[in-house]
């Protein structure tokens, strides 16, 4: 079987690894901006704790970013995501404190799963009835989200006139994180053991299905890099997650109410990995076999490639259009359930400019706004890039318009860099 032609060099050693060099900048990127912020807040950025919350944090903007990315490939683009997240997160926080009680009774169980569904599905709904006109109507993408923008930010006020929804059923508050809502260390070993395990099987199987069909192999040396630079990863988060430990107050309180002796020096529970960055772990699986391994994934790429070539091709355009703007609508309903679960109330400022960090997550995440091209893992680390500029200045005590202009400055270098990458690609 045929391996890859070995090569010396920077240059050679990426070739042989197959590295996507794209992702591989947008991690130095990353690598250097921690490093920054760590050196100019004093030591505090790379801190357990913060590094815990600020997983925490993207984790909305990464779940939509997922979807962010087959809208742009399809050479659309949806200005109401921030707007759609605050509108389901404000409609899920009124059913379980207005609505389900009156018919389920107070403290039901099964409260916050009836408010998820309905608002996952409410996003549903809402996101087909802008693709619909998008895709049936023909009127541009840009107008109708930029309208939706509008009428979803008007609806979430209508909905509760203007006031604050709180506070929400214990059980949907798990899926903001906080002490109750981690997984604890025992599980995020468990997690990170299991993560390695699906790693180096899907490599070996990667490498079965390339000597099955006569693809040419990487170097095994380059397979093992690989593989040992992911187990670091994966250990390395899961050894930050438990470092994090609950404060002393909350672990007291945790032992008093479930019997249990405080040592002298105090109780010690890791924190752990927390339930919305799984969430957003697993919506990024989930996303990337949709757009990798299935018929559906095929054909938004087809339709973003070349729309004219692939609706000669018998594919569907339109419908497969609006069924990318539902996907959308419901990660953004997701979305709005993390962000209100994580501030234990629905606001009418939720969500509020997200849709600008949405797409700059998915645009710095190599997805490029001409359609065609873009990766669910990119969009992922590019959602974490932009939390870690914007954790970074509060740290540092940046004023927030100041905070702005630098998340448009690195937009409008994010397309540009995309520009120059096209050019010399083509």
């Amino acid at each position: 079987m045929p391996a890859l032609k070995a090569n010396s060099g920077v240059k050679g050693i990426i070739r042989s690894t197959e590295i996507d060099t794209r992702m591989l900048g947008m991690i130095g990127a990353l690598v250097v901006i921690w490093v920054l912020f760590h050196f100019l807040s004093g030591g505090i950025f790379l801190s357990p704790r913060n590094l815990w919350n600020l997983t925490v944090q993207t984790s909305s903007i990464a779940v939509m970013a997922t979807g962010m990315v087959l809208v742009i490939v399809t050479r659309n683009i949806d200005l109401s995501v921030g707007s759609l997240l605050g509108f389901t997160g404000m409609a899920m926080a009124a059913l379980q404190t207005d609505v389900l009680p009156q018919y389920l009774g107070l403290d039901n169980p099964f409260t916050w799963v009836v408010a998820l569904i309905l608002g996952i599905a409410l996003g549903v709904v809402i996101g087909g009835l802008q693709g619909y006109v998008i895709a049936f109507l023909g009127v541009p993408s840009f107008i109708v989200t930029l309208g939706g923008l509008l009428v979803w930010r008007g609806g979430a006020w209508w909905l509760t006139s203007g006031r604050t929804v709180a506070p929400l059923d214990d059980t949907f508050r798990l899926m903001g994180g906080g002490a109750e809502g981690s997984l604890g260390t025992t599980w995020t070993w468990i997690i990170a053991l299991v993560a390695c395990v699906l790693v180096a099987a899907s490599m070996v199987m990667a490498r079965k299905r390339r000597t099955k069909f006569g693809f040419p192999l990487r170097p095994v040396w380059a397979e093992l890099a690989i593989a040992v630079f992911a187990f670091v990863v994966l250990a390395g988060a899961a050894a930050v997650f438990n470092a994090y430990e609950w404060p002393s107050m909350i672990a007291a309180r945790y032992a008093k109410a479930h019997g249990m002796t405080v040592p002298e020096g105090g109780l010690h529970i890791g924190y752990g990995v927390a339930i919305p960055v799984l969430m957003a772990i697993v919506t990024g699986i989930v996303m990337t076999f949709v757009s990798r391994r299935t018929r559906f994934g095929r054909y938004v790429f087809a339709i973003g490639g070349n729309p004219e070539a692939a609706e000669l091709a018998g594919i569907n355009t339109r419908w497969v259009l609006m069924k990318v703007f539902m996907l959308m609508g419901g990660l953004a309903a997701i979305a709005g359930a993390i962000a209100t679960a994580r501030l234990n109330a629905a606001t009418n400022a939720l969500g509020t400019l997200d849709e600008l960090y949405t797409i700059a997550a998915a645009v710095i995440g190599g997805t490029s706004l001409a359609g065609g091209a873009g990766t669910i893992a990119g969009a992922l680390i590019g959602a974490l890039v932009m939390q870690s500029l914007q954790s970074g200045m509060v740290l540092l005590g940046v004023d927030s318009p100041l905070q702005s202009i630098v998340v448009g400055i690195v937009l409008v270098i994010a397309v540009w860099i995309d520009s120059v990458y096209r050019r010399r690609a083509a």
